[in-house]
């Protein structure tokens, strides 16, 4: 019987092996949907999907991939669950459920991420914590988020719990950064709630500042555990840099950079710019951008918390101009009510960062069809290698 063939990840050379999955836990998981897939194919399939949902749009420009598209991801979670004849456990959701699959290592999170997750899944055993149950409520432990500086290499360890007692704390500590001394702080997060969401409201540092910085497009920048941090940093850098290539800055123009985050674009563009203005409605997220402003000793940046439609209709109302517009908006896209302000205020150029090409159509259909902007240019990015997920930059101006 001939062997069935498969490509190596690094190459994607035919191997005359029989077909083994990179990834042992891939089809429980489903969370990279093309693990098995040679990378250069992986590029080719998302331009074509980018084409087909945007080329009544104009022209896609090639793809930027990555040069070794592996362990890119700085932010790694785990929940931790017990599962009979294993104790605890630590791992992700199966693809829609909430069934915990258990994971040593993972082809996409940072290594080291990895290896402190499996460090505290084993303190927990020693110290008798026990994992949180979703369905009784019962159970201490619930999720670890893990943060790494690219750059700096510094690191966060957020420890989600369901009551903010975590037993023999000073010890357990101590132990973790033993084994890890590149750990720079640890966080206590209480979430109580029979709820989905990973974080709590409470936040306790127990060890370290209670943040990290990292570097990114030559600036430095203060993360907290719950702000806004593109998860692949290399992939960032050429995202930002086409971004800016399309805002075509001289040094005079006023900028907003709606869904500003932790501020990143709009600091990585403010050197090139007359004024910046960032708006975000996480309230953490904009306490860290204006953090961000002064550590990069930037004073041609203002950070606002608020709606990013309400603010600029604000704006719009109040006479102001606005000659670059940045959107980078969730999976989810945008909104009528926000590109509706946009058209009101009327920006020169618009730069469009999508997460989601489905929605990044329906937003250019409503667009295009309710002003006179059109599309000039499209570059997808490949922030997500071995997933089905493309990032787009897109620039639109008057006709």
């Amino acid at each position: 019987m001939e062997k069935k063939r498969t490509f190596s990840r690094e190459a994607g050379r035919e191997t005359g092996e029989r077909r083994q999955s990179l990834c042992p836990v891939s089809k429980k998981c489903g969370g990279c949907q093309y693990v098995d897939m040679p990378y250069e194919e992986q590029l080719k399939k998302k331009q074509r999907q980018a084409e087909l949902l945007l080329k009544e749009f104009g022209k896609v420009r090639p793809i930027i991939g990555m040069e070794q598209p592996a362990h890119y991801r700085n932010k790694v979670h785990a929940v931790f669950d017990f599962q009979k004849g294993k104790g605890i456990v630590s791992g992700i959701y199966q693809e829609k459920s909430h069934r915990v699959v258990p994971v040593q290592s993972c082809l996409l999170e940072d290594q080291k991420a990895g290896e402190i997750i499996l460090s505290v899944r084993e303190l927990a055993k020693s110290f008798k914590i026990k994992a949180y149950n979703e369905d009784s409520g019962y159970g201490l432990l619930r999720h670890v988020l893990v943060r790494v500086g690219h750059v700096t290499g510094e690191i966060m360890v957020v420890l989600v719990l369901g009551s903010p007692i975590l037993p023999s704390k000073k010890n357990f500590v101590n132990e973790l950064c033993k084994l890890h001394p590149e750990i720079t702080t640890i966080l206590i997060n209480v979430n109580n709630k029979r709820t989905s969401m990973v974080l709590g409201e409470k936040e306790q540092v127990i060890y370290g500042k209670g943040y990290i910085e990292d570097e990114l497009c030559g600036r430095r920048f203060k993360i907290s555990a719950k702000s806004f941090y593109q998860v692949n940093s290399v992939q960032t850098e050429a995202l930002y840099a086409k971004a800016a290539e399309y805002a075509q800055l001289t040094g005079r123009e006023t900028v907003v950079d709606a869904y500003c985050g932790i501020g990143t674009i709009a600091l990585a563009v403010a050197g090139q710019a007359g004024k910046v203005i960032g708006v975000e409605l996480n309230r953490d997220a904009v306490r860290d951008a204006v953090a961000n402003a002064r550590i990069n000793q930037i004073k041609n940046a203002d950070f606002y918390q608020n709606d990013a439609g309400r603010f600029l209709t604000q704006m719009a109302d109040a006479g102001e101009q606005v000659d670059v517009l940045f959107l980078d908006p969730p999976r989810s896209g945008s909104t009528e009510e926000f590109l509706d302000a946009l058209i009101q205020i009327s920006p020169k150029r618009v730069v469009y960062i999508s997460c989601e090409p489905e929605t990044l159509a329906r937003d250019l259909k409503y667009l295009t069809g309710k002003s006179r902007y059109r599309v000039r240019e499209m570059t997808p990015v490949d922030m997500f290698p071995y997933t089905g997920n493309t990032e787009v930059v897109c620039l639109l101006s008057k006709t």
